[in-house]
């Protein structure tokens, strides 16, 4: 295998380019005089983009070489023979051979599982879990207190026009989890050692996601195709002999000697009780009613740091001007541009974007009655007016403000979180409180200038302009401010053309559920997962984590149907 990195071409490269590169780099010339060299092709790895010297843009590609396996060695022992000379040396220094993990699914154990597994929470982590078990013939139960993605799609578009919420099924539960109404992002920071991640991007693109997701450095998917991924992903759980159960809510867990024993949940048809030795519980960073019964049956589990702030909207235009030099990012062949800021300020608070959504809009993404919270979502093709993204800070176990619990208790955070959105639902009695950024720092109440920002086309939800100052400590709201500041050093005009709106509080899980090495709580069989358990931090990472506790079941048992 010869894969290639750092193959640097303009944007508008002509098609054959990085054929011509790869022949030069590889000195075909030299290695089969006469331009006599085999037919060879080329298959995308990664594609990056480099916009250090805009408005001169580049894409940066990793391709691996398909050519014959016997042209392959000769051109690889003619590089290394003569790999004294600069330019072979360099090209070297550019080619990989080794082998990329390929993920498999561990072959089952010995032990034999009577009982069906049970998956609670149908977000990434639950689908990739239950798509694993169902692969190996486990057939899983899956259980997920919201509505399938279609029913949920009418459901949040009907909040978003009238109010009303229904907390069973929302922008936060439902089928694909928070995910699926946000940007559909795939990029994680995890590496990729086991081809996890890789196996990850792959079944999206098999279930209808663009090939593309498999090789961009940024991949995403979009709201709008996520939808219909993970609806067929759940057809293939159920063609395997999976159960996949919607209106479902885990209300308990029984156990004996310290193992599980079954579950109960509630559905429209009412209670039911559901034997089974092994669950692995998705709950979703939002679940919170679940975070407090786990707790109250002496599961395990601590406090965990996460960040709190503002959803930011600049036009989308000024966007593309700070990252591409140009305000149409279509002139360069590009999609709409994103940003990455991250500072930390005179306090020593991190202050930093996050869930950045390019031509997207701001959601209400609440769950709760009473309580208030946004988030960003974006359709695949990034098409909208305006860009948007959390700008948000830090926060521990010391901002945990609230008289619900001991400050060290492990809900703390989750108190604090209702706290913070009653406050924001409060201050816009409902609605989406917003205002410019010039009226948060000055602390204008009521509001002096109104936003040039068309709501009709940032905001899926009513808005209300109001105040945001003072839902967050002065500590917090100073942190912000200083660092929006900042952040306008380096892109012009992000303080002074910001649009503030909030609150963002859904960052990640405010909760780790303890585990042990082989993924399992203090009650055996019971698998705490993905991000609302505490050990992810978007899609992919939810997803990977849902296949590691699937092969740690997979690896120990076999499923034997009784």
């Amino acid at each position: 295998m010869i894969r290639i990195r750092d193959i640097k071409l303009p944007v508008k490269h002509d098609k054959d380019a990085i054929l011509d590169v790869i022949a030069r780099m590889l000195c075909l010339d030299r290695i089969y005089p006469g331009n006599s060299y085999p037919d060879f092709s080329y298959r995308i790895i990664r594609r990056s983009v480099d916009a250090r010297k805009k408005p001169d843009i580049f894409f940066v590609y990793t391709v691996e070489l398909l050519i014959a396996d016997e042209d392959e060695d000769h051109i690889l022992g003619y590089l290394r023979n003569n790999s004294k000379r600069s330019a072979i040396k360099k090209a070297l220094d550019k080619i990989i051979t080794e082998v990329p993990a390929e993920y498999t699914i561990p072959e089952c154990g010995d032990e034999k599982l009577s009982k069906r597994p049970v998956v609670v929470g149908m977000g990434p982590a639950g689908m990739f879990a239950a798509l694993i078990l169902a692969r190996r013939g486990f057939c899983p139960i899956v259980i997920e207190r919201g509505e399938s993605v279609d029913e949920r799609t009418k459901t949040v578009e009907h909040f978003w026009k009238t109010g009303d919420l229904n907390e069973k099924s929302n922008v936060q539960f439902g089928e694909g989890g928070a995910g699926t109404f946000s940007d559909g992002k795939l990029n994680t920071l995890t590496k990729d050692t086991n081809g996890r991640n890789t196996f990850v991007l792959r079944t999206f693109y098999e279930h209808g996601a663009p090939e593309s997701i498999i090789w961009d450095a940024k991949p995403h998917i979009g709201t709008d195709v996520l939808a219909r991924v993970v609806k067929s992903i759940r057809q293939e759980i159920i063609s395997l002999g999976g159960q996949v159960r919607f209106n479902t809510k885990l209300t308990g867990i029984t156990t004996e000697g310290g193992k599980l024993r079954s579950i109960t949940v509630e559905s429209p048809d009412g209670p039911d009780c559901i034997d089974t030795d092994i669950c692995i519980i998705c709950p979703g960073h939002s679940a919170r009613d679940t975070f407090s019964m786990l707790h109250d049956l002496g599961i395990r589990m601590e406090q965990k740091n996460f960040a709190v702030g503002f959803r930011v909207t600049h036009p989308q235009d000024l966007v593309n001007f700070w990252q591409y030099g140009v305000r149409d990012s279509r002139e360069l062949g590009l999609g709409a541009a994103d940003y990455k800021v991250a500072c930390e300020t005179s306090t020593g608070r991190r202050v930093y974007s996050f869930c950045m959504c390019p031509g997207g809009v701001v959601v209400n993404a609440s769950s709760e009655q009473g309580m208030l919270c946004v988030n960003g979502m974006s359709g695949s093709a990034r098409d909208g007016e305006y860009a948007n993204s959390a700008i948000i800070a830090a926060v521990t176990g010391d901002d945990f403000c609230q008289d619900e619990v001991a400050p060290d208790h492990p809900l703390a955070g989750m108190y604090y979180q209702r706290n913070i959105e009653k406050a924001a639902f409060l201050r816009g009695g409902g609605a989406i409180p917003y205002q410019s950024f010039k009226d948060f720092e000055e602390d204008n109440a009521p509001c002096k200038v109104e936003p040039s920002v068309d709501m009709t086309k940032a905001v899926k939800g009513s808005v209300k302009s109001g105040s945001l100052r003072g839902i967050f400590s002065d500590d917090i709201d100073k942190a912000v401010i200083e660092s929006m500041h900042k952040f306008g050093y380096t892109m012009k005009d992000f303080d002074n053309d910001a649009v503030m709106l909030g609150i963002e509080a859904r960052t990640s899980s405010p909760v780790r559920i303890l585990r042990d090495g082989l993924y399992e709580s203090n009650i055996k069989g019971l698998y705490p997962c993905g991000e609302g358990a505490g050990y992810a931090g978007g899609i992919t990472s939810a997803a990977a984590d849902g296949i590691r506790c699937a092969e740690s079941i997979i690896g120990r048992y076999r499923y034997t149907e009784v």
